[in-house]
């Protein structure tokens, strides 16, 4: 099995946030007990999973999810420095032994800096490579920086490690397609862009300008479910507007990515 379409493009569900998700729960006057994130949680796979052809999900969830993810299964093994109600400062790679089944792909996120740890965070990026060699599935790696203009390094920098898969910020400034193309330029793998950072309403755009610069598809968590997060049960937004939603951005990498 892949996480890719038969066409070659991705079309892929994010569903590994943790603390964040807990803010957002308590921030739409919700608990953000682990029931209620385990509820969630699966009724997003359960909804939203049959027309991906990824899902990303966290180990403390995997077992919940799985029964109802069809194919392209992938486990976040990125460990996060992130204080309640505050964003991820950091991470680590978390060296598994194994990967439970039906998972496909692994995926570590990186928090880009310019800064005296770049050498540090590239070896990072080589061993998570290597780890999911050594587990026989593939590699999603997620560089994360905090200003626009450094999408493109990290892009250069980490990309050189050769995942499977890149997983880029959507520019948002100057020539968006023109800026996409230069990610492109700059990996020797393919990749697609995620959705955090963008207004939903203004994702599918991301989408079609970052597939005209030469993207794959998408992997995207927020833009998809946030709509969701005041309902008491999620299910029938998710239906009515989530699926909907994503089988929009689908036929947008058709049109421009395949």
């Amino acid at each position: 099995m892949s996480i890719a379409r038969e066409n070659g493009t991705y079309a892929m569900v994010a569903m590994d946030q943790r603390e964040s998700l807990r803010t957002m729960f308590r921030d739409h006057g919700h608990d953000d007990s682990d029931d209620r994130v385990r509820m969630f949680k699966t009724a997003v796979a359960r909804e939203l999973a049959p027309h991906a052809s990824g899902f990303l999900i966290e180990p403390d969830f995997v077992a919940d999810v799985a029964p109802l993810v069809p194919r392209g299964l992938i486990l976040a093994v990125d460990l996060l420095e992130q204080e309640r109600g505050g964003i991820v400062e950091d991470t680590r790679l978390h060296e598994i032994d194994a990967v439970p089944d039906g998972v496909e792909a692994i995926k570590l996120l990186v928090i880009w800096r310019d800064d005296g740890r770049r050498a540090e965070r590239v070896e990072m990026c080589e061993r998570f490579v290597a780890l999911a060699g050594r587990l026989g599935v593939q590699s999603v790696l997620e560089p994360v920086v905090r200003e626009d203009r450094q999408i493109v390094d990290a892009a250069r920098e980490l990309g050189a490690t050769r995942p499977s898969l890149y997983k880029a910020q959507a520019p948002r400034e100057g020539d968006v397609v023109e800026r996409c193309r230069e990610i492109t330029d700059a990996l020797p793998v393919p990749w697609v862009v995620l959705s955090q950072g963008v207004p939903r309403d203004e994702f599918p755009a991301a989408v079609q300008a970052a597939c005209e610069g030469g993207a794959r598809g998408f992997l995207a968590g927020r833009a998809l479910w946030t709509n969701t997060l005041e309902a008491d049960d999620p299910t029938e937004l998710l239906r009515t507007q989530s699926v909907p939603r994503l089988k929009e951005l689908i036929e947008i990498v058709d049109r421009y990515a395949a």
